[in-house]
């Protein structure tokens, strides 16, 4: 086999690798679907001390928040927030440590000399270990489940109480 074989068949192999690899990313209508699958009902608040543990933008109406690294909240938005796609961090306003939906406002940073703070529309409570159970089966079997998980009876009672809302 002459070189200029080898070369091109090479290159088309790495084509196909990048192909596929790119055909397994989750894009962010997926994503937001897959949180708000492993999301609890809305509640009204949460409390918050300043500081997020980390963060995910999930398109430009939704991004997720850890505030603990175990405890993180979907948080959904009133409108479009075209700057949270660029933004390399965000802040969140509050008063008296919490967060109220319908009167709190996340501000993308970094985005560019001025962001527009976009309002918090509804607030909803993450399942950690599901959303990281579902990640690792989007990651080894490339699908997304968009049904919540189902629960068994009293189990969201439970978790009710353990959030304190």
């Amino acid at each position: 086999m002459n070189r200029s074989i080898k070369v091109l068949l090479a290159a088309m192999l790495s084509a196909m690798l990048l192909i596929g690899c790119a055909s397994t990313r989750m894009d962010s209508s997926q994503k937001l679907a897959m949180y708000r699958a492993n999301a609890g009902e809305p509640v009204r608040s949460f409390q918050f001390f300043g500081r997020l543990h980390s963060w995910t933008p999930l398109g430009d109406r939704a991004l997720a928040v850890w505030t603990r690294p175990r405890e993180a909240w979907l948080l959904e938005l009133s409108g479009s927030c075209p700057d949270l796609a660029y933004a390399h961090s965000v802040a969140i306003t509050s008063s008296l440590n919490s967060v109220q939906a319908r009167f709190d406002r996340v501000r993308p940073i970094g985005a560019g000399s001025m962001t527009i703070p976009c309002q918090i529309g509804e607030i909803r409570p993450l399942d950690v270990d599901a959303l990281r159970d579902a990640e690792r089966d989007w990651r080894e079997g490339g699908e997304v489940i968009d049904e919540a998980p189902q629960e068994a009876p009293g189990e969201a009672a439970d978790q009710a109480s353990a959030s304190g809302t």
